[in-house]
């Protein structure tokens, strides 16, 4: 049996930027509050056709995407193949940097350590990816360092490890936060 193809060209415009890096605020929920997922894309053989999410992530009455302000060139979000063909899926990792360890660090990351949640996160040309999916389980861990000495830095770092299709996948939907409905689809 024949499958119809999907492989495209991926080209590449000599001398376009690709900026490196995420920008200062991502978003998180617990999965428990979402209601509906959005989806990607799929052919009649159940093979996604595209890497950008349809629809919105719809919530549980009065729960909100919460934001944790990070330090972009301490953060980052990576994904690589994982397992076996026909099966192989991505594992994709994000590690994130916030400079505090107060009171409020500290219960959120007993928070997010003890969750399976959901981060949504912004790139430098101000594209929204997804880490976390509706199919697996995510594993946050977080740690804290309080620094040494009067030259020290202290953060809080959010290690994020979560199995997807695709790596990290686009999302163009509405994310419904504490200050307010940010327009995703409004990207470079």
């Amino acid at each position: 049996m024949q499958c119809p193809n999907l492989q495209k060209s991926l080209g590449w415009c000599q001398g376009t930027p690709e900026l490196p890096g995420m920008k200062r605020r991502l978003y998180y929920i617990s999965k428990g509050y979402i209601v509906k997922w959005p989806t990607l894309p799929r052919d009649a053989q159940g093979r996604i056709t595209s890497a950008v999410y349809e629809g919105d992530f719809v919530l549980a009455a009065d729960a909100k995407w919460k934001y944790i302000d990070v330090l972009p060139d301490k953060s980052q979000l990576t994904s690589e193949a994982q397992g076996e063909v026909p099966s192989q899926t991505q594992l994709n990792k994000l590690t994130a940097v916030h400079p505090a360890v107060g009171a409020e660090a500290s219960a959120a990351a007993a928070y997010i350590n003890n969750n399976d949640n959901v981060y949504i996160v912004e790139d430098m040309k101000g594209n929204y990816r997804v880490v976390g999916c509706d199919k697996w389980e995510s594993k946050s861990t977080v740690a804290q360092d309080l620094g040494q000495g009067p030259t020290g830095t202290t953060s809080t770092t959010i290690t994020v490890e979560a199995t997807d299709e695709c790596p990290a996948p686009f999302y163009r939907g509405t994310i419904e936060t504490e200050e307010g409905d940010i327009d995703a689809s409004e990207t470079t």
